[in-house]
């Protein structure tokens, strides 16, 4: 398995990737959902990719980077690393946010894809911890989290709010 940054050599498998995986699942946001390949390869996939290295954008916005997971030639899951956080990430989604294609979950990809997302991360944040949300009833999200060295910080009536030190 491997993750591979965001790029143009696998736009048709990413686009096949974003346009179905939901608006909103799990807290994981997806403003591209339903969107044609024709838009995803002239609008969508260069915003991504400049997400990066960010360019006028809104003071609020903080640099992401995302990743694929693959197995062999199948793109499997999503992987997004927000390269600091803001206050309203500290208390929110976090570092990292994550996807695994439906068909595949259960299968340990979710515990792979955030293993390498961790290692990554640790050479972009500069804070002392990777933080992460998961909603209280994902527990097999919960599971990849502990499974990856993540211990309970907080919760609210929604999430749980998990950490994980550098």
């Amino acid at each position: 398995m491997e993750l591979r940054k965001i790029n143009t050599e696998d736009a048709m498998a990413q686009w096949e990737y974003t346009t179905v995986l939901p608006a909103d699942e799990n807290g994981l946001t997806n403003p591209f959902h339903g969107v044609s390949y024709d838009e995803y390869i002239h609008r969508v996939l260069p915003e991504m990719i400049s997400y990066e290295h960010p360019v006028n954008m809104p003071d609020w916005f903080v640099p992401e980077t995302f990743y694929y997971l693959w197995d062999n030639d199948c793109l499997v899951g999503e992987f997004r690393i927000r390269h600091h956080l803001t206050e309203a990430l500290r208390s929110g989604g976090g570092h990292i946010g994550y996807s695994i294609r439906r068909d595949l979950r259960g299968k340990g990809y979710g515990t792979r894809g955030l293993e390498l997302t961790i290692r990554i991360a640790k050479q972009i944040v500069p804070e002392d911890e990777i933080y992460l949300r998961v909603n209280k009833d994902n527990i097999a999200s919960q599971k990849v989290m502990l499974k990856n060295g993540a211990y309970l910080a907080g919760e609210d009536e929604t999430y749980y709010f998990m950490r994980i030190p550098k």
